[in-house]
């Protein structure tokens, strides 16, 4: 049985790797006011750090 182009494509397809930092907005909520609004930020140190975007917190 031969398969078209289409089915064998769709068959094939790689799904597209995650943005990275939409996990961190989606798992995290703020320990002050538990807004999901949170970004990582990198210390000068290279140690890592977040903040909430609805308060201003900020935590390591």
């Amino acid at each position: 049985m031969a398969v078209s182009g289409a089915e064998d494509a769709e068959a094939h397809a790689v799904t597209e790797p995650v943005d990275s930092a939409e996990p961190l907005e989606a798992l995290l909520d703020c320990p002050s006011c538990g807004s999901a609004q949170v970004v990582q930020m990198l210390g000068d140190n290279g140690g890592v750090s977040y903040v909430c975007t609805s308060c201003g917190h900020s935590w390591s």
